[in-house]
């Protein structure tokens, strides 16, 4: 068998599998996006440099916990999850410099602070305003003097 030919069965497996994958992530962001609740949601993984560590991914609201996803894995479990009563709104700045460049257009940088320490959000200010609106909304009976002042 020639090489070529072997190399054109090779690229179109790959091909097909990269086609698979891409319907993969379609079929499971309509999953989890089938009961609403969802946003589009970036996470600040490593904060070592100014700028970088950025990670795409999808938010979701399931109860009293805001799950994140990332954007490119095929996981149907979130890969972090942030309690209600344990987060903080802690301010807002807009994307800077390279930042720009690795967050969704539009999308602005949320402080949190949580018992593990500042976490980094991004998401547009309509996700903003619901997901402020998450934070201040506590089940009833909710002790609102155990809480941080937001």
């Amino acid at each position: 068998m020639p090489v070529w030919l072997v190399v054109l069965d090779v690229l179109g497996v790959l091909l097909v599998l990269l086609l698979c994958y891409g319907v993969a992530l379609i079929v499971r962001r309509r999953a989890l996006s089938r009961h609403g609740g969802t946003f589009e949601l970036s996470h600040r993984a490593h904060a070592e440099r100014p700028g970088r560590g950025w990670v795409l991914g999808l938010g979701r609201y399931t109860g009293d916990s805001l799950e994140w996803f990332r954007i490119f894995s095929l996981s149907p479990r979130p890969s972090r999850v942030w309690d209600r009563e344990k987060v903080s709104y802690a301010g807002q700045r807009p994307a800077e410099g390279p930042e720009q460049l690795s967050l969704y257009a539009g999308h602005v940088v949320v402080s949190c602070v949580t018992p593990e320490g500042t976490v980094e959000l991004a998401m547009s200010r309509s996700s903003l305003t619901g997901f402020q609106a998450w934070l201040e909304a506590g089940p009833p009976g909710t002790n609102w003097d155990l809480r941080p002042v937001r």
